[in-house]
């Protein structure tokens, strides 16, 4: 597998997914080498020189004006981490643990924090090794960057701490040894650019664009095998209705599904019927999937920028001899944009279930049976999977209540407005993932639909999706227990099996 280089300007979602799932190898690039020796240079000098530099020779916070001895300053750093590592709740998964450490050894790649280069090749020596911090996932105001989340990622560095190496939890001088791995004797200001930045949240918006992406796909794919179940028309997607409203997404969306629904006989069957036309869940998929989609272009053209950020502070200027207080620390720019994600995330499930409805519903499923049901009474069919859809669903809209719009000043008043970003990144994680299961269940309902509908076939794409999910889900004739179906249609969701299954019979889409 290609090695992905750290330059602290060029790491794409692409590559954090790569790393922190694919396990790809991580390299520090020469160009980053030199930035990091001179910045770090700057900091030794002031050092030794006495003058006041925030985070180097003087406390944190409302500290500021605390001056700390030459002597002290290496134990100054060990206890900012030791007194910053008090996070709760459960711990991060290990891919989003990946995923930080890789964006924190990029954001010192850039040359901007001042640490020694044993630093960076120690953080990537872990992952390497598969030494993966335990990270409790609460406990980041997302202001002064995910302070609490990044101290734990952090003191595993130096022997402290847990971490996870083989699938055992290890304390964190035992999980070195075991890689073979020495612990780090932290030096001035190294403490604070390990734990002052954007990491975390940025490391989760990272994982969740990359599923967002094919999660856009997914709904198209989902919308047409339902259209077909139901019956309904290709007409409103055609390219012509687009170009008068050519917003980005609903192109997009509507291309998908007026592709999808080609060369299909079920379609062609109910050419000449008296439907004027079809409710707003199947007619505006395109409108509210576009929506999405250009919703999640926004998020993640933020989170590119993130993830090649200096998010420290202080900056350390080598070129200009100088190291300046700053805010780049504030998570404002990603909480705001992992808002906008989850909300956009949750639309495209608040319309599968409206979907999901019409072809469990004899009413609204143009002649399918009640719930899908081989023998309806003796067997329930898809009822329950449609009340899984619609819970998920209730706590999307819950999960979706933006964190960005709160701020609890702390430290005394001297960090006085803070993003909430970290939690709007959790929630995003979580919105996600109900997303990948009502997706799933739309998915399983209308492989159910096109059943009944045979021998018609539908188009080349759907006939695809259909033969996908039979591999992973057999016909319903009588009922069972659907649990972990549905998980594993949302894992092929997840890791891109399903679109590989279609664009091997439709060819590539958007």
């Amino acid at each position: 597998m290609d090695a992905v280089s750290l330059t602290g300007t060029t790491l794409t979602i692409e590559d954090v997914e790569r790393v922190a799932v694919g396990g790809a190898p991580v390299v520090l690039a020469d160009e980053a080498v030199g930035r990091i020796d001179a910045a770090r240079a700057l900091i030794d000098r002031a050092v030794e020189s006495g003058t006041p530099t925030y985070g180097v020779n003087t406390g944190f916070g409302r500290f500021v004006d605390v001056a700390i001895s030459r002597e002290d300053t290496g134990r100054l750093q060990l206890n900012l981490l030791r007194s910053h590592a008090c996070g709760v709740g459960e711990p991060f998964p290990t891919e989003v643990v990946r995923a930080a450490m890789l964006l924190r050894a990029n954001a010192l790649a850039t040359g901007a924090s001042g640490v020694r280069r044993e630093v960076v090749d120690l953080l990537l020596a872990l992952l390497g090794a598969g030494v993966h911090p335990v990270v409790p996932s609460r406990g980041s105001l997302g202001a002064s960057g995910d302070l609490a989340p990044l101290a734990h990622l952090a003191l595993p560095l130096v022997g402290e701490g847990r971490a996870e190496h083989g699938g055992e939890l290890l304390d964190g001088g035992e999980a070195l040894a075991r890689a073979g791995l020495e612990p780090l004797r932290l030096a001035a200001k190294e403490g604070l650019a390990l734990i002052n930045g954007t990491q975390f949240m940025a490391a989760i918006g990272a994982l969740v664009l990359a599923r967002a992406d094919r999660l856009a796909r997914i709904a198209d794919i989902a919308a047409a095998q339902s259209v077909e179940a139901v019956r309904g028309s290709r007409t409103p997607f055609a390219p012509e209705i687009q170009a008068l409203r050519p917003h980005p997404g609903q192109v997009a969306s509507a291309a998908n599904l007026y592709a999808l629904l080609g060369d299909s006989e079920i379609n062609e069957s109910h050419r000449w019927c008296g439907r004027v036309q079809d409710a707003y869940s199947l007619r505006c998929s395109p409108q509210v999937h576009g929506a999405a989609r250009d919703a999640i272009a926004y998020a993640r053209s933020v989170v590119a920028i993130e993830l090649n950020a200096a998010t420290d502070n202080p900056l350390v200027f080598a070129d200009r001899d100088e190291v300046l207080s700053n805010g780049n620390f504030h998570g404002e720019p990603v909480a705001i944009a992992l808002d906008t994600l989850k909300i956009a995330l949750a639309e495209l499930a608040g319309i599968s279930e409206r979907r999901i409805e019409r072809m469990v519903n004899p009413t609204m499923s143009e002649g399918l049976p009640p719930f899908l049901a081989e023998d309806g009474g003796l067997n329930s069919g898809f009822m329950i999977p449609h009340y899984v859809a619609a819970s998920l669903v209730a706590e999307n809209k819950v999960l979706c209540h933006p964190a960005s719009v709160d701020s609890i000043p702390t430290s005394a008043g001297q960090e006085d407005h803070v993003s909430m970003g970290a939690t709007a990144a959790v929630h995003a994680w979580q919105v996600c993932g109900n997303v990948e299961r009502v997706l799933a269940i739309e998915l399983l309902c209308g492989a159910q639909g096109l059943d009944f509908l045979t021998p018609l076939r539908p188009g080349p794409g759907i006939a695809a999706a259909h033969a996908a999910l039979r591999e992973l889900s057999d016909h319903v004739d009588s009922d069972r227990s659907l649990s972990a179906e549905i998980e594993t249609v949302a894992s092929r969701i997840r890791d891109g099996g399903l679109i590989d299954a279609v664009t091997s019979a439709h060819g590539p889409f958007g």
